[in-house]
């Protein structure tokens, strides 16, 4: 498959990469993307919610009121969850969201989302390019060069450039991310996927 490599002012450069099938053209495999999301997305969470229950609540033990008599229900501590400041029925506690997922799963969906950047038209080829600096206000030129400003995008390099990173972090909708560490859900979360030509080469060694 043969796109096109534009520069940063957004032109042609004559220059065409080769995209493999087996990689940016095959039928999107919804059910992985789906469970690689899944697994990011449980990933994010911490873990450390906590709230006290009644063994846990500082308070008396004495007993409220006396058994028999009083025409309410019995009662015999302040901890009791159905007293305001007691103690939570089954709260949350502290928990491990990590979920397994088999590499042969995590590559399908990978290469799943980037056929789907594909077929949707929603993949740019640039040329390699450097910056000198960290530089939000250059790297927002680029951008809008390329006609992404106002869409979420995602720039992703062969080699990690600390520039490029540091220029893109004050962009609410830009990102920056190495060829190798790029996840499923970075792909799809991006309306447009912005490959460098380096970035092709270290796809192509990571799925061959």
């Amino acid at each position: 498959m043969k796109v096109d490599v534009i520069n940063t002012n957004g032109e042609k450069t004559g220059k065409t990469v080769d995209l493999p099938e087996d990689i940016f053209g095959i039928e999107p495999n919804e059910h992985t993307v789906y469970l690689a999301v899944k697994q990011y997305l449980a990933h994010q969470r911490q873990g450390t919610h906590k709230s006290k229950e009644r063994a846990e609540i500082a308070g008396s033990t004495k007993k409220l009121k006396r058994q028999k008599g009083t025409g309410t229900a019995r009662a015999g501590s302040i901890k009791s969850p159905v007293f305001r400041g007691g103690g939570r029925i089954f709260g949350p506690r502290p928990r491990n969201y990590e979920q397994k997922l088999n590499k042969k799963v995590k590559r399908l969906a990978r290469k799943s989302a980037f056929s789907d950047k594909v077929k949707n038209e929603n993949l740019i080829v640039v040329e390699d390019f450097t910056m000198d600096a960290p530089q939000t206000k250059a790297y927002a030129k680029i951008l809008n060069n390329l006609g992404v400003t106002d869409k979420k995008s995602l720039m992703v390099l062969g080699d990690y450039d600390k520039n490029l990173y540091l220029s893109s972090r004050n962009l609410p909708k830009a990102a920056v991310q190495v060829a190798g560490s790029v996840n499923t859900y970075e792909i799809l979360n991006a309306n447009t996927l912005i490959l460098s030509e380096a970035s092709v080469e270290a796809i192509k060694k990571t799925f061959s």
